[in-house]
């Protein structure tokens, strides 16, 4: 039992500094490569890359949640007029910072499937056109 308070209290911690943390916003990969002209590996390579993307997208999310959760308060009925304008201020700030993340991820994975589905069809006509 005792073995979990350290445990626990370093796990707060880490959250809490997290929390505290900027959160990094990550670069949008490559335009994914023409389905139509691709190869296998170009197209592997772009779905890597998209997943990639889309692991550190979630981590900035998350980190975004955070920060929400930090400048909540506990109890905002403490709060002066001019600390529920500020926090007002800043969870309209972090929605919109989320709001944003969450479009740019839906355009780039759209994109994605896109070429991703012109590759399939085009492979499956290759296919279809041998004896």
């Amino acid at each position: 039992m005792k073995a979990w308070i350290p445990l626990t209290l370093v796990f707060a911690l880490g959250t809490a500094a997290q929390a505290g943390a900027t959160c990094t916003y990550p670069s949008a990969p490559a335009a994914p490569p023409d389905g139509n002209t691709a190869t296998k590996d170009e197209m592997v390579a772009a779905a890597q890359d998209t997943k990639r993307y889309n692991g550190e997208m979630n981590t900035y999310l998350d980190c975004i949640k955070l920060e929400m959760d930090a400048v909540t308060p506990k109890d905002p009925s403490k709060l002066t007029a001019d600390e529920k304008k500020k926090v007002d201020e800043q969870q309209k700030i972090l929605t919109q910072k989320n709001n944003s993340a969450v479009d740019e991820l839906q355009a780039v994975v759209g994109r994605f499937n896109e070429q991703l589905k012109l590759y399939k069809a085009k492979a499956a006509a290759a296919t279809a056109a041998k004896p």
